[in-house]
């Protein structure tokens, strides 16, 4: 045939479904049937109990290691879905060399009570050995300024403040709180007694406040509202209160450095607080004691606000 016998004009004719190559029937099958055809599952029918291995987990010392009993930790039972699955835990105990021979898994109830009575005596002994001596020493909270924080001295060179000696002299029986601020007056020490109150529970408080208050020209009736105040929240918080005196500079004249010098003993009889009635006895007109701005102490003037503060302090840590 050559190349002009092909027809490649299209047809109208539509076209023939193809014939299979084989006249045979087309039959297949599985080689083999699933039944039932829908699948399905359902659970076990029958109780069966896996015993999990004990975990590898330090154990408690004791005196008579071979009476050392240990429960199997803990174990799954699984039953059909009807009543569930549940996980049973077993409690690991110690027994005592005289319960040899005791079945402790026969009363649910007994070992439960015999638990808790367990517990009762252990928390019974911690509080016995925690509970506070008649020695015990007490938390001594310093509210102060720049007097008492401190302020201009070189604390990285070995520089310490009265209060910093003031721990050094409790020792370690006695613990001080220092929350003086430098610049603080009577106005923010009020408002940030109440929180260091709860976080401290002190049992002796120094209220080492005014000074500033008085530099500023304060009206003293507004002073000692604040001091009164501070020294009340001490008293109902259950602390000693102890107010630290402070005067005023001659040039604020005299009407205002008397009332100012008379607040703190005024308000030490109305309350009872105990009163060291000058801090700066003995260094403020100490040329020697004091830095150059000539209102702050230097370092060689702590022990001496120290040895002010201290008769009045002494007495309130022997006491009750």
């Amino acid at each position: 045939m050559s190349w002009k016998d092909w027809n490649t004009n299209p047809t109208l004719r539509a076209r023939t479904r193809a014939r299979c190559s084989s006249s045979r029937a087309v039959i297949s099958s599985p080689s083999s049937q699933t039944s039932p055809l829908v699948g399905r599952s359902s659970p076990a029918r029958t109780l069966s109990k896996v015993v999990l291995p004990e975990p590898d987990s330090p154990t408690t010392a004791t005196c008579a290691p071979a009476s050392t009993m240990r429960s199997i930790p803990s174990s799954m039972v699984k039953s059909p879905s009807d009543v569930g699955t549940r996980l049973t835990t077993a409690l690991a105990r110690n027994m005592h060399p005289d319960m040899k021979g005791y079945s402790m898994g026969r009363s649910p109830a007994l070992l439960i009570g015999l638990l808790r009575v367990s517990l009762l005596v252990a928390a019974l002994g911690a509080a016995a050995g925690h509970a506070p001596a008649s020695d015990a020493g007490k938390t001594v909270l310093v509210m102060g300024n720049s007097i008492s924080a401190s302020y201009g001295l070189q604390t990285g060179k070995g520089e310490r403040g009265w209060v910093e000696l003031l721990q050094e002299r409790l020792g370690p029986r006695h613990r001080v709180v220092n929350a003086s601020i430098s610049g603080d007056t009577t106005v923010g020490g009020l408002a940030r007694l109440p929180k260091t109150l709860a976080t401290h529970k002190p049992d002796i408080v120094i209220i080492e406040l005014g000074g500033n208050d008085g530099l500023r020209g304060y009206p003293v009736a507004s002073i000692r509202a604040n001091l009164l105040a501070m020294t009340q929240a001490v008293l109902a918080a259950g602390a000693r209160p102890v107010l630290a005196g402070m005067q005023m500079t001659p040039n604020l004249g005299p009407r205002y450095t008397r009332a100012f010098r008379q607040m703190y003993p005024d308000i030490a009889s109305e309350t009872g607080a105990a009163l060291v009635p000058f801090i700066l006895e003995g260094v403020a007109l100490d040329e020697d004691l004091m830095q150059r701005d000539g209102i702050h102490p230097n370092a060689k003037a702590q022990p001496r606000l120290l040895d002010n503060v201290w008769p009045v302090l002494e007495p309130l840590l022997e006491g009750d």
